[in-house]
């Protein structure tokens, strides 16, 4: 579990720091419009081997949990097959929620191209479109399902204040392969030390954990 200090910090510093998160989507909105013209041919690629590799959507939506606990429908190349939530139960002990993982490295449901995106994080590029509407933020705490959230205690909530992102500092420090208590413990620091230098760093680990592929699977 996270320490209580923390938690309390990060919910002042949020309110401290305004000014900073409005330049932070400021940002937001421009870079993902500039990247989502800059890699839009990629983005036509990717669909369209998606499309040749398995039947089914090229696009997978989900509803996750952002800000303020709102939901919303998050973007991402499909990496499964059609169906694949349907095909393995969702491993979760609420006993003991801060030792649970998300990701699994050993999935039947991935496809060949699948397999391939998740390596290199392509398949995250559709949440730019997010971030372009506002519902997520280019660095922040990744967006949770709702059938985590709802076992959370008060003070995994706190990392629900600020706006999700594509990339974080649970992402940079290991991204899909540590346990849900020292994610929410990364949030919270992360909220605790946000500025808009702190994402530019955090930005640029990112490029540099997805070029070494550290933790992708």
């Amino acid at each position: 579990m996270v320490e209580n200090s923390i938690v309390i910090d990060s919910i002042k510093d949020i309110r401290d720091k305004k000014i900073q998160f409005a330049i932070k989507r400021f940002f937001d909105f421009i870079l993902s419009l500039i990247g989502i013209i800059i890699l839009s041919p990629v983005l036509l690629i990717v669909f369209i081997a998606i499309k040749l590799d398995s039947k089914g959507p090229a696009l997978f939506k989900q509803i996750r949990v952002g800000k303020d606990e709102k939901e919303f429908k998050i973007y991402k190349f499909r990496t499964m097959i059609v169906n694949a939530e349907k095909k393995r139960e969702l491993e979760l002990d609420p006993e003991n929620l801060d030792k649970f993982v998300f990701q699994s490295k050993s999935d039947n449901r991935i496809t060949k191209v699948g397999a391939f995106l998740r390596k290199t994080s392509l398949d995250e590029l559709p949440q730019l479109f997010n971030v372009l509407i506002g519902n997520m933020s280019l660095v922040g705490p990744r967006p949770e399902i709702p059938d985590v959230v709802k076992f959370y205690p008060e003070s995994y909530k706190q990392r629900l204040k600020v706006v999700p992102g594509i990339t974080g500092l649970a992402q940079v420090s290991g991204r899909g392969e540590i346990e849900l208590g020292k994610t929410i413990g990364y949030d919270l620091t992360y909220i605790k030390n946000f500025s808009v230098l702190y994402d530019l760093k955090i930005l640029v680990k990112t490029f540099v954990a997805v070029f070494k592929h550290d933790g992708a699977f």
